[in-house]
């Protein structure tokens, strides 16, 4: 294991916000008091939601709130304990049994959303439209909208009781196996082989390439194994459910017409020439006969190779920050200052990085892998802009602060926007910002057309476990080359050894259906930036209101303070064009 050197050795987390141990009296008593609320909800108020008047209902949607809010702290606690010792037994003992409670207590309240969904529209509407439940208005409309896929009390309880063991459980050694896993003669770890594609050093990167496939290959089995458990208990929910397709639930569930969904990937799949296009630039600026899928992330010279230290990072990032928004900036230094990131690469710790929204009566957790690269910062940033966006959504209270997943990246992305801008404004070198422009020109390719060809990947494995049965590993193997072929358009030689990277993907198996989302998120911010930098009138404010709305309003609600049609095709085509001019500048650059 490479030890850190960065300066955040002792960057950890704190969740004492949360609990002080897994086996504190404060969480033994929350654990009881959920439980205990949940039985009387259900004992006293099944089988009348539709007799309620508009007090009646406000009341009972307070105590449940407030019941799924300490509920959500205790999970957000087991699952942050578990992220940093996933091989830990304890964490992870601790971890199901969590998993195993709140499946109990959220069987008690199931009756709701049933009851809620058969109450007559007129006397619905009535009732939602009453001023003394606005601060619940959305949550109680869009839990109407899957009105055709609930199926009965005793069904829905018992898919619940069983979730900890099902797809829950298939996750959970999903995850286990990755995180154990050790790759090559030293025992590395996946961060720090991903980490060795951008190398300069080819050997190295081919290298890190192979050692990475045979960790896979060695437990394609199980892997596959796990794949085909989880396409085929989506497919049994979705018959069920009566979704017409294996992407209906998770467009229902980001309030996104099917049609919004198939214009943005039609729009970008359009544009898979521009894939080929930079990536011929890149093989001439690399000076290679052949560009293999382990040269993608290869950094073109003059990309600055210094590590930069945390508290340098720390810095970059609020200074770009604060240029944007001093209050944005404000929010994010608490995450520095009050203990909320955990940030050094260790052992047991799960790899990548995310931002946990927890609950609004606690705050969110940020966890990264830290190894001092420039694109590190860029994730730091990612990763705070999520923090902010949770800290600002936080005043809409625990059922309408989350977000749909496709408006999630909105502050992610535009925080990494911010960052990178700041930086490469202070490189004059043309060599140097060439080299910086090809590095965030690759990231949006994996933001927006990776995630789109991942999209078709899931699409064809959804639809031939459908049509075919379970599926061997080299049929799955098969459809990833394939709709990887298809957005490089023969730009980057594709190995065999590559065909099993699908099998470390874990956002196929935690949320089916959701890469699309980052697509959607990346391009949306890319037009938001667009339209800041030209000037749109009052943006900043428009734009934290945007953050602080959380979900309390549907994405095409959303985005109308600034203009923007999420039906239009042409929408979507200018986020593309936005990228087209900085792979055309990188083009000017390289000549």
């Amino acid at each position: 294991m490479t030890q850190n050197k960065y300066g955040c050795e002792n960057v950890r987390w704190d969740l004492s916000a949360l609990y002080s141990s897994i086996n504190c009296p404060e969480l033994e008593a929350d654990m009881k008091t959920c439980e205990s609320e949940a039985l009387q909800i259900s004992d006293t108020c099944r089988g009348k939601v539709s007799e309620l008047d508009v007090n009646g209902l406000y009341e009972l949607i307070v105590r449940m709130e407030n019941v799924s809010e300490r509920l959500g702290k205790i999970n957000s606690f087991a699952e942050l304990n578990f992220a940093t010792q996933v091989t830990a037994p304890e964490a992870g003992a601790f971890l199901q049994k969590i998993s195993e409670f709140s499946s109990s207590v959220s069987r008690e309240l199931l009756f709701f959303d049933i009851e809620w969904t058969k109450v007559p529209d007129p006397q619905a509407d009535a009732l939602i439209s009453d001023s003394r439940l606005a601060r619940y208005r959305h949550f109680l409309s869009s839990l109407r909208r899957y009105k055709p896929h609930l199926l009965t009390e005793a069904e829905e309880r018992i898919l619940v009781e069983f979730n900890p063991v099902g797809t829950d459980s298939w996750n959970k050694l999903f995850e286990k196996l990755l995180a154990d896993q050790r790759y090559g003669q030293n025992g590395r770890t996946q961060e720090e082989l991903l980490s060795d594609l951008y190398n300069p050093a080819r050997e190295i990167r081919q290298k890190a390439a192979s050692d990475l496939t045979n960790g896979l290959k060695a437990n394609g089995l199980v892997l596959t194994h796990v794949f085909n458990t989880i396409l085929a208990t989506k497919m049994i929910d979705d018959r069920l459910r009566q979704y017409p397709g294996w992407l209906s639930s998770m467009n229902l569930h980001n309030e996104l017409e099917d049609s919004i969904v198939n214009t943005l990937t039609e729009t970008v799949i359009s544009r898979y020439d521009m894939v080929k296009r930079y990536y011929r630039l890149k093989q001439k600026l690399l000076g290679l006969d052949r560009l293999y899928d382990y040269d993608r992330y290869a950094p073109v010279k003059g990309l600055p190779t210094d590590k930069i230290d945390w508290l340098t990072c720390k810095e970059q990032v609020l200074s770009a920050f604060g240029r944007f928004s001093g209050e944005m900036s404000g929010i994010a230094a608490h995450f520095f200052d009050e203990n909320w990131i955990d940030a050094p690469v260790v052992p047991g710790k799960t790899g990548g990085a995310f931002a946990h929204p927890c609950v609004p009566s606690a705050h969110p957790y940020i966890l990264v892998n830290y190894t001092g690269d420039t694109r590190d910062v860029e994730t730091v940033a990612h990763e705070l802009g999520h923090g902010v966006h949770q800290a600002l959504a936080a005043q809409q209270g625990y059922f309408e602060s989350h977000t749909p997943l496709t408006f999630a990246e909105t502050a992610s992305v535009f925080a990494e926007m911010l960052v990178f801008q700041s930086l490469l404004e202070t490189v004059k070198e043309p060599e140097a910002r060439l080299a910086m422009l090809c590095s965030k020109i690759e990231s949006i390719f994996a933001t927006v057309f990776r995630q789109i060809a991942m999209n078709q990947f899931e699409d064809s494995l959804h639809t031939l476990r459908r049509e075919k049965g379970e599926l061997s590993q080299e049929e799955i193997t098969s459809q990833w080359l394939a709709t990887q072929n298809a957005m490089f358009q023969g730009s980057v030689d594709l190995t065999d050894d590559y065909g099993i990277w699908w099998s470390y993907i874990g956002h196929f198996l935690h949320a089916p259906g959701y890469v699309y989302a980052y697509a959607f998120g990346e391009l949306l911010v890319l037009s938001l930036y667009d339209i800041y930098r030209n000037g749109f009138p009052e943006f900043e404010q428009r734009y934290l209101e945007l953050l602080g709305a959380g979900g309390s309003r549907t994405p095409t609600q959303l985005m109308e303070p600034f203009g923007i049609d999420l039906n239009s095709k042409k929408f979507w085509e200018n986020g593309l064009n936005y990228i087209e001019k900085m792979i055309a500048e990188a083009e000017k650059l390289a000549g």
